[in-house]
């Protein structure tokens, strides 16, 4: 599967499972845009 160019949102992509995925795609050349209500873990995320 093509990534790259691709924006991608990912629901509780601040840990957990929604955190790996969030860093493979950024990885992988997509565009992520990573949602949770945890705000101190998106801000470490990014």
């Amino acid at each position: 599967m093509q990534h790259e160019n691709k924006v991608v949102i990912v629901t509780g992509g601040a840990s957990g499972i929604g955190g790996a995925i969030s860093r493979v795609l950024a990885r992988r050349g997509a565009k992520v845009v990573s949602v949770d209500l945890n705000a101190e873990a998106g801000a470490a995320l990014a």
